[in-house]
């Protein structure tokens, strides 16, 4: 369980902060009374950080996870005592079309952040890396556990495999106070990724359309609630401030992996309580067919387990989407 008085008045900073769990987290940060400041590439009215009102309560840094001066400045000038590192290029197909841009993010924006945090180490106490099961590339042996090798092939794999290793390397080398979350996809209010199969889904069935699906509805994946991630991160990072699980990298799964079409068939219930026939599309590339985690590590250390259903999460989820669309 999070400690509300271990974050009052914590300074710390949030990268990715105007993503759908960057967002979540920021909120949850200053509903404990954590002092945030948030790195921001681009303003995003769409944004939950600033169609919630969570801009006005943070501190906003316009800066890139490409610019060193940037990451180290947020830090510095803000006294920064915990990262959350959440900020990333996040779409696979985005990354096999412009692999270099999605490396320089993924890769180097990570090392910015662990260079900044060892250069600051009078301030800087834990660093939480954002990651996920594509870190791990492609395995015959299924779930992925974390003593598995990082062995990513396509752009976006790659990206996050390197960023993993290079996060370890900087506690193995320089003593960085850094945990890594490796998670599989995540979803709940939002996210306006639209070419995921949760809020695409949700999209078309409320403007009356018929969903597409990119892949062949095959593909199996892990598909975890927002707020399980966001007290994941909580736990990741107080073990870190506590001196515990450092360097190490823990999986974040319910362990009920679903293939596109099951969580397909659980979302049209959602959100209008019978299935409509989707249009199939089966082109999805340079995507790994079956991926999903063993968490029984982080069970077992940080005492964190998945919460929340799929289908309390998607009812959870619906309303939000509804709104946002303005659709009664």
């Amino acid at each position: 369980m999070t400690s509300g008085s271990l974050w009052r008045d914590r300074s710390v900073l949030v990268t990715g902060a105007t993503g759908m769990v960057g967002s979540a987290l920021c909120r949850s940060l200053l509903s404990l009374g954590a002092s945030v400041t948030a790195l921001v590439s681009d303003v995003d009215p769409t944004s939950e950080f600033y169609r919630g009102g969570l801009a006005s309560q943070a501190t906003v840094v316009n800066g890139r996870l490409e610019e060193y001066d940037a990451v180290e400045r947020a830090v510095n000038e803000h006294e920064t005592s915990v990262i959350f590192h959440l900020g990333a290029q996040t779409i696979v197909g985005t990354a096999h079309r412009a692999p270099l841009p999605t490396l320089a993010t993924n890769v180097m924006g990570t090392a910015h952040v662990v260079e900044t945090a060892r250069r600051h180490r009078d301030l800087v106490s834990a660093v939480v890396i954002a990651s996920s099961d594509k870190a791990y590339g492609e395995h015959t042996v299924l779930p992925y556990r974390e003593d598995m090798p990082l062995a990513g092939q396509a752009p976006y794999e790659v990206s996050k495999s390197c960023a993993d290793l290079i996060a370890q390397t900087y506690w193995n080398t320089y003593g960085v106070p850094v945990a890594i979350a490796r998670c599989g996809n995540i979803y709940g209010p939002g996210d306006l990724n639209w070419s995921r199969v949760v809020p695409g889904t949700i999209r078309a069935l409320l403007r009356q359309e018929r969903p597409v699906l990119r892949s062949d509805g095959t593909f199996l994946r892990d598909y975890l609630f927002l707020d399980d991630v966001i007290s994941g991160y909580f736990l990741l990072a107080e073990a870190v401030l506590a001196g515990s699980s450092l360097g190490m990298a823990f999986n974040l799964s319910p362990e009920r992996p679903l293939t596109v079409f099951e969580i397909y068939r659980e979302t049209c219930l959602a959100t209008l309580g019978h299935e409509i026939e989707p249009q199939v599309l089966g082109d999805a590339k340079h995507e790994i067919h079956d991926q999903y985690l063993d968490a029984s590590l982080a069970r077992r250390v940080l005492g964190w387990c998945s919460t929340v259903s799929v289908q309390d999460g998607l009812a959870r989820t619906v309303p939000w989407y509804r709104e946002w669309l303005g659709v009664a």
